[in-house]
């Protein structure tokens, strides 16, 4: 029987086949993307391709390193031709939710900068709708007390993000909020009021962004396509 980590090295080794000789590729963050970029190191030696990768977090930029895959600031990469990610959850509508490892900011600015993004994700990921998966906000530590409870007045459950009791703190230097809302039904509206909000600095809401979506399951993956929603 197939567990979940053989979805995600399936969904892995599945994007790997995606890059080829010469591209710039923008690497994700998170378990998911690990088998990714095992899989994109070894066709790097066996085939020798001239890759390099633009990373979203500080763990990735050391994950590629010790691969030996060639990594560049996103300031001094040409177009990026490709990024692949994962994902915390996402709809039917290739709409997702990311930032459970804390690096959507950087994760966002790279996919903003893509040509073309993929995400990986194993099949208990997907949902009709968005919301189960609690919804990381990104906020700046002055002032997050009166940020908090503004979510809170607005009902949406916020809760500051801890480790050791302490906040969480991002390769950014900012704080995280987890909004626990169960069920999204309008995500874009969500979203405009959260960039609306001084302090935040970015949200987990990645709508309208990923071109393709491979999900890792039994009988091989599946793939989800942006241009087969729009027909």
């Amino acid at each position: 029987m197939i567990t979940i980590n053989d979805e995600k090295r399936q969904a892995g080794e599945t994007a790997a086949q995606l890059i080829t000789d010469g591209m710039t590729v923008g690497l994700g963050t998170g378990s998911t993307v690990a088998y990714f970029l095992e899989a994109l190191a070894a066709r790097i030696r066996e085939e020798q391709l001239h890759i390099i990768g633009v990373t979203t977090s500080f763990k990735t930029a050391a994950q590629a390193q010790a691969l030996g895959i060639t990594i560049v600031d996103i300031d001094d990469a040409p177009t990026i031709d490709l990024t692949v990610d994962g994902a915390d959850e996402v709809d039917v509508q290739m709409n997702g939710i990311k930032g459970g490892g804390a690096a959507f900011l950087m994760e966002k600015i790279v996919a903003k900068n893509s040509k073309r993004i993929v995400w990986i994700v194993d099949q208990q990921k997907v949902h009709q709708q968005l919301g189960s998966f609690p919804l990381p906000v990104e906020i700046v530590p002055f002032g997050h007390g009166k940020l908090v409870a503004e979510f809170a007045q607005q009902q949406l459950h916020p809760v500051l993000r801890l480790k050791d009791g302490e906040p969480v703190v991002t390769d950014m230097g900012h704080y995280i909020v987890d909004l626990h809302l169960e069920v999204i039904d309008q995500p874009e509206e969500l979203g405009k009021y959260l960039d609306g909000r001084v302090g935040v600095v970015e949200h987990g809401l990645f709508l309208n962004i990923a071109d393709e979506i491979i999900i890792g399951q039994e009988h091989g993956p599946a793939f989800l396509l942006r241009q087969n929603l729009q027909q």
